[in-house]
């Protein structure tokens, strides 16, 4: 029996560093301090494993490397989406890869916090780390997400109940959630304001006219009397954050939310500490917006084909290339858009040369032309990923494995395009 300590898990995005995972005869037999769908992940990462398959038969890894470099050599404007489930240097090699393949690249972002990105170039962003978030908050609000179970243990380890250098617990802490219907995070906090649905720019506007002393009457639902009190909370903590989630970036408003919130944080820097975090949701989707900033200066929906990256959302998402029936190819890495695109996008991703790379079996593996398994990133491969919060940590290997990782497959398939 070998006991793994401070093992990173990667599942979502709080990246939490402290679990223990036991191993015996080359197996996962247990873990400790994880939460219920990283310890599934753990425990379950053998079973349904992709197979390698060209056009629904079964090969070698070789072959069907070469027939992945064949079909995205050949393409006119082929398309690489995914990377958000993967570690950081196999986000690098698909860069990489686009470039060579005049490709147009985009990440899981612009389907859920890629409005969240477009604010914070517009008009900036107050941030921090969770760590800070632990040790100093005692005012925490949650807009539009639900952490109790989405992200199971950041209430426990960074937000809620965490004993901090200078918050102890609950008791020391003020909790405001803000969203369309009561969830289960409703019931861990202080206070619940509930806004109508697709009116959350309303309510922060408010909100902003609230701190600058302006008065205010009932807005999305919500009195005019809660309103001024959340306000004058915020005003009054010592350090404050908002958490907020798709129900900010994927409602009515999209970037236009996420530009009101930030601009609410920054008001309320004249008279405090406030800061603003988005909740990402898979482990390294961070990771794929850094890389790709430092790399070519976009974070998500980019194209190569004219031999330099250009940044275009909603002309080089993947949602809507695919709707649009523009690209005539795609790799698709650490990622299933077939369980989650629409109708229009899936159907024409399944008319075309597809490539699968990823560990198990999906929706987007049975309609592609070629599959690819995988090593798992932080259990069957080390890399780093990137925390919600911006922090790199670096992930472990539990247990060997027959699977070539993402990094390696890409360079392969990288040295058969002509890289």
């Amino acid at each position: 029996m070998v006991l793994r300590r401070g093992v990173v898990c990667p599942f979502c995005g709080c990246l939490c560093d402290d679990l223990e995972v036991e191993v015996e005869d080359g197996r996962i037999v247990s873990t400790k301090n994880a939460c219920p769908v990283s310890r599934s992940k753990f425990l379950s990462h053998a079973e349904d494993r992709a197979r390698p398959m060209v056009g629904g038969r079964e090969v070698s890894v070789e072959e069907a490397i070469e027939e992945a470099a064949r079909i995205l050599r050949e393409a006119d404007f082929p398309l690489i989406y995914g990377l958000s489930s993967t570690e950081s240097d196999a986000q690098r090699m698909a860069v990489r890869l686009a470039e060579l393949t005049g490709a147009s690249l985009d990440n899981t972002s612009s389907t859920c916090h890629g409005p969240t990105v477009l604010a914070a170039q517009e008009c900036g962003a107050v941030k921090c780390t969770l760590g800070e978030v632990k040790n100093r908050a005692d005012l925490i609000v949650f807009w539009g997400c639900n952490p109790a179970e989405a992200h199971i243990r950041h209430p426990i380890r960074y937000s809620i109940t965490p004993a901090g250098m200078y918050r102890q617990g609950k008791k020391e802490r003020f909790v405001v959630h803000v969203d369309v219907r009561e969830t289960r995070t409703s019931k861990m906090v202080n206070q619940f304001v509930k806004v109508q649905m697709g009116r959350d720019y309303e309510l922060l506007s408010a909100l902003r006219a609230a701190v600058r002393g302006y008065e205010v009457k009932e807005a999305a639902g919500v009195p005019g009397e809660v309103i001024k009190g959340l306000a004058e909370r915020m005003k009054g903590c010592r350090f404050g954050i908002i958490f907020f989630g798709m129900g900010l970036t994927m409602s009515r408003g999209k970037n236009l939310n996420i530009d009101a919130a930030l601009r609410l944080v920054r008001d309320l820097n004249e008279h405090t500490k406030f800061l603003i975090m988005p909740m990402r949701g898979h482990f390294n989707v961070s990771g794929a917006n850094e890389v790709l900033t430092w790399l070519t200066g976009y974070p998500f929906a980019l194209n190569f084909s004219r031999g330099y990256p250009v940044y275009n959302p909603g002309e080089f998402s993947a949602v809507d290339l695919l709707s649009r029936e523009e690209c005539d190819a795609a790799l698709i890495l650490a990622s299933d858009p077939a369980a989650h695109f629409p109708a229009a996008a899936v159907r024409h991703l399944a008319s075309i040369p597809t490539v699968v790379i990823d560990p198990k079996v999906s929706l987007t593996s049975k309609l592609a032309r070629v599959v690819i398994p995988s090593a798992i990133a932080g259990i069957e491969c080390e890399g780093t990923a990137y925390r919600m919060d911006g922090v790199p940590l670096r992930l472990k290997r539990i247990v060997d494995s027959p699977y070539l990782p993402d990094r390696e497959i890409l360079e392969r398939i990288i040295e058969r395009v002509g890289g």
